[in-house]
C-alpha cells in the first residue's frame, strides 16, 4: 500500500520556454524547407516534452520506504522530517545547504522537505527534496512510522 506518492512535474512556464524550440527550428529550415522546418519543429519540441516527462521525479512513501526518484531510505534510517516554504525554503536551497546533503530539488518548485538521516552508516546528513506538497510528506512519514 503507497502512503504518499507525488511526480514533481515542471511548472507550466516550463513547457512554455520549451516551445521556442518550434521557433528555432523554423528559423533555421525554413529556407530550406518548409515542410522540414515544420516536421523538424514538432519533432523537438516532442522530444523536449517526452524528456521533461521522464525527468519528472516520482516522491513516494511506502512499505516503509521513502523513495525519492532513484534513491531509497528506510524509514528506520529517518529522523526529523521538516518542511520548508518560501524564504525559508529558499535558505535552505542556498546558504543553509549542508554540501554533503543529498539533493532531489527541482528550481521550479519552491517548496522543500528536509529529511534527516540518522543511519550512523551514512556520510550524507540530510536529504533535500523539492515538492508541492512539503506538509504531506510530513504526514505521510509520521503516520508510516505509526503504522
Amino acid at each position: 500500500m503507497t502512503d504518499y506518492r507525488e511526480r514533481v512535474w515542471p511548472a507550466p512556464w516550463v513547457y512554455l520556454a520549451t516551445a521556442l524550440v518550434i521557433p528555432a527550428s523554423l528559423l533555421v529550415f525554413l529556407p530550406i524547407n518548409l515542410l522540414a522546418g515544420a516536421i523538424t519543429a514538432v519533432v523537438l519540441y516532442g522530444g523536449c516534452l517526452a524528456l521533461l516527462a521522464y525527468g519528472a521525479p516520482v516522491l513516494r512513501i511506502e512499505e516503509g520506504v521513502l523513495t525519492a526518484g532513484r534513491a531509497r531510505l528506510p524509514l528506520t534510517a529517518v529522523g526529523e522530517v521538516t518542511a520548508y516554504e518560501g524564504e525559508e525554503a529558499t535558505l535552505e536551497r542556498g546558504r543553509r545547504l549542508d554540501a554533503r546533503a543529498w539533493l532531489l530539488i527541482r528550481g521550479w518548485v519552491s517548496p522543500v522537505v528536509k529529511v534527516e538521516v540518522v543511519d550512523p552508516e551514512d556520510p550524507t546528513p540530510y536529504w533535500l527534496v523539492s515538492t508541492r506538497r512539503p506538509h504531506d510528506i510530513v504526514a505521510a512519514v509520521e503516520a508510516a512510522r505509526r503504522a
